[in-house]
């Protein structure tokens, strides 16, 4: 029996591989230090929310500045992957776009992870009555929210059927939020430029997904993940957008339960498929509204890209040397948590 165990840990581990509040907006996941609501609310009088989009022009500055200081090499805009592996199902809703259940997936064995059990999303303030019944469908036990005090407060409160319990487990990040907004409040395309072209809002991303492996980030990812090991009913975590802190957690469960890399990482990916048109429609409320002229600078930051998720998979190597023992050394999960966790997560 021990060996069974220990193999099925192996297997579920097989494979390689501060902080300030954040702000809402479309595609963007931003940090925010030093603003008050009233600060924050005034330059939103140009700024457009579109029911279902998570569209607030301040989420986006905030998000874009989240590691300006942080170096890394630059992926080129061209060279994103577009996903073909088979995707879990999508939960279609009319106040959120990024809605999933994380089932269906093979692993390394030919098991299949199982659907109803854990979704991803992005905020779901803006749920419609109906999208909140169709919730109530799921069997969830609870909601785990990712975002901060000031994204709940900028943003609103989930939405969720009777009975689910709302979860706040906030996962920060460091960033320059006053010099961005300043910047994008300037209307000044030069300073725009300086601050977001030639690769600049590629390392602003790089380093947001290094910080998911500090210790309050690893704290709170842990967590999440022996919720998901212990609960006998469905479970659904989010952040704002649904793609950085939600994708980074989606894609460590996958593997630790035995989903190729190349399955996990094509997941992550598919949220530029999900919010491509609100976030097409975000850039172009942007130019209206005369903030930018050149709103594609804010493309790195609306989208996930394999040099993002690599960023942060190269500090986990850095760290801890390979997968599995980030799981155990950086996340805290015990062998059996392992175990448990693809007994309740796949069939």
């Amino acid at each position: 029996m021990q060996q069974e165990v220990a193999d099925s840990c192996a297997e579920a581990i097989r494979g390689s591989c501060g902080r300030k509040p954040w702000i809402p907006l479309g595609g963007l996941e931003i940090p925010l230090t030093g603003w008050t609501e009233t600060n924050l609310r005034t330059p939103l009088e140009h700024v457009l929310v579109s029911p279902g989009m998570k569209i607030s022009f301040i989420a986006l500055i905030g998000a874009a500045l989240s590691a300006l200081a942080l170096v890394s090499t630059p992926a080129a805009p061209s060279a994103m992957a577009e996903p073909t592996v088979e995707a879990a199902a999508r939960i279609e809703l009319q106040g959120a776009v990024n809605v999933r259940d994380i089932g269906g997936y093979r692993t390394y064995d030919g098991a299949r992870v199982k659907s109803g059990k854990a979704f991803r999303a992005d905020s779901l303030e803006k749920l419609t009555d109906a999208d909140v019944q169709k919730l109530g469908t799921l069997n969830l036990r609870a909601a785990v929210d990712l975002r901060t005090p000031a994204e709940v407060q900028f943003a609103g409160k989930d939405k969720l059927p009777a009975g689910v319990s709302a979860v706040a487990r906030p996962i920060d990040d460091t960033g320059l939020f006053q010099q961005m907004l300043q910047a994008i409040q300037s209307r000044d395309p030069q300073k725009q430029e300086e601050l977001l072209g030639n690769g600049r809002a590629e390392q602003i991303m790089a380093g947001v997904y290094r910080s998911f492996l500090n210790e309050a980030s690893r704290n709170a990812f842990g967590q999440t993940i022996r919720d998901l090991a212990n609960s006998d009913r469905a479970t659904l975590y989010h952040c704002t957008a649904g793609k950085d802190r939600t994708g980074w957690l989606t894609y460590v469960v996958l593997r630790a339960v035995g989903v190729p890399e190349g399955t996990a990482r094509q997941d992550y990916l598919l949220s530029n498929q999900y919010r491509a048109a609100a976030d097409a429609k975000l850039r172009e409320d942007v130019k209206r509204a005369g903030l930018m002229q050149n709103p594609d600078l804010l493309i790195p930051l609306q989208e996930v890209r394999d040099a993002y998720l690599d960023a942060a998979i190269q500090q986990m190597e850095q760290s801890y040397g390979d997968f599995g023992k980030f799981l155990t050394q950086g996340l805290g999960l015990d062998p059996g948590t392992i175990l448990k966790l693809r007994k309740n997560l796949v069939s």
